[in-house]
Formats: structure tokens, C-alpha cells, sequence
């Protein structure tokens, strides 16, 4: 289990229904840490809601081809993920400040018809996602590294190294598929990843395809 999902161990210590947090372009997984600037009347309440209640606050991406229901509303992926709010500030301007550590992916079950202002669904987990015994010791770590410090060095992007090197390999994996600067649909791809050793060949191949579009971009460039 990753740190911090010590209160998430079975499929009953989940609630039954969760707040909604469309954000497009944002990946959230488990173990990792979000920061958010809240800022919306509706999502502001759904804070405090969920603050109240179990904490936890389900982020996922619109639909990736832009879909809107007949409110105006946008569809939304099936999968997101599930966050606790660990951390709560006010900024004096009637915003607030707040981080969500990833618990578990979710898949939609069903939206709910709810009189909150903000979007409520019935979870279907990733009870894999609690299991505190995932191994992770099939990623293959030096190819990870290799692209992502080629990427990095290619785009005059630093790193915390030393952090870097200290990190568990799944802590590792979910930490670099977070900072990745890629668009909605590769971040959809690595959430929806059946497990860590999978999600790390799909950063890898996201990462040699980006530095491939670099490369073929610069050699354009020069003729």
C-alpha cells in the first residue's frame, strides 16, 4: 500500500458515494500528492462537504473529445481517482488551499441525481490499488530513468535526483507519471494502466515518443 492509505485497507472502508472534481490534464495516483486552489462557490462546498465527511474526493479528467451533457456539463472519463484531503488552508480571499493524497483509481458505476451543486458518483474501486503487498519489483528501473532524464535534458528540465534515487520503485513510477508534462490522453493512459509495471513501459514509450516528435522537429528546423 502506498504511505498514507493506512485508513484504506478493504473495499467497506470506502464510502459509497463521492464528490466529483473534473480537472482536465490532471492525473492523480495513488500515493501521490496534489495541490489544489479551489476557487468555485460549488467546489468550495464540496470541500467543506467532504471535510465533514469522509475527505476523500474523487479527480477526474472530462471526456477526452470534449463531450457536453444537456446541462452544459461535461462528460466525464470513466476512471479517476479517488483523493484524501490531508492538508487545509484558507488564503484570506476565499480560496482554498488544499492537497489530496491519492488512495485508489475508481471507475464510474453511476453518476448520481443529487441537489449539490457539485457532481456526486457511486465508485466501483481498484481494490488493487490497497493492496499493500503490489510488487514493483519487475520495473524495469534504469530504462524509466534513462528517458526520463534524456526527456529532461532535452527540454533544460531539472530534477531532485537524489530524491529521485532514494524513491521505491512504485512511489517512483507514480511520482514521474504525475510531473510528466503530457496532454489529457497520456495522462488518461497512465491512470488507466492495469498495474505499476505496465504504467512504467507506458511512460517509458510516452516519454521516446515525445523525444522522437523533439528530434523530428529539430531536423525540420535546421533544413
Amino acid at each position: 500500500m502506498q504511505a498514507g492509505n493506512a485508513h484504506y485497507r478493504l473495499a467497506k472502508d470506502l464510502p459509497s458515494t463521492i464528490p466529483i472534481f473534473p480537472l482536465e490534464g490532471a492525473l492523480l495516483l495513488p500515493g501521490g500528492r496534489m495541490p489544489l486552489n479551489i476557487f468555485e462557490p460549488r467546489y468550495l462546498q464540496m470541500v467543506d462537504e467532504a471535510i465533514a465527511g469522509s475527505r476523500l474526493i474523487g479527480v477526474i479528467q472530462p471526456s477526452l473529445d470534449g463531450a457536453l451533457r444537456g446541462d452544459g456539463e461535461p462528460e466525464l472519463c470513466n476512471v479517476g481517482c479517488a483523493g484524501r484531503i490531508i492538508a487545509f488552508s484558507e488564503s484570506g480571499d476565499g480560496r482554498y488551499l488544499i492537497s489530496l493524497q491519492g488512495v485508489c483509481r475508481f471507475r464510474i458505476a453511476h453518476e448520481l441525481t443529487v441537489k449539490t451543486p457539485f457532481r456526486q458518483c457511486k465508485p466501483a474501486p481498484f481494490l488493487a490499488d490497497l493492496d499493500e503487498d503490489q510488487a514493483d519489483n519487475e520495473i524495469d528501473r534504469p530504462s524509466l530513468l534513462k528517458a526520463f532524464r534524456a526527456y529532461l535534458q532535452a527540454n533544460d528540465l531539472e530534477a531532485d535526483w537524489e530524491s529521485v534515487s532514494r524513491a521505491e520503485n512504485a512511489m517512483l513510477v507514480n511520482a514521474l507519471s504525475m510531473m510528466a508534462p503530457y496532454g489529457p490522453a497520456e495522462k488518461q493512459a497512465l491512470l488507466e494502466a492495469a498495474d505499476l509495471k505496465t504504467r512504467a513501459e507506458t511512460l517509458i514509450a510516452i516519454t521516446e515518443m515525445a523525444l522522437a516528435r523533439e528530434n523530428e522537429d529539430f531536423g525540420s528546423s535546421l533544413q
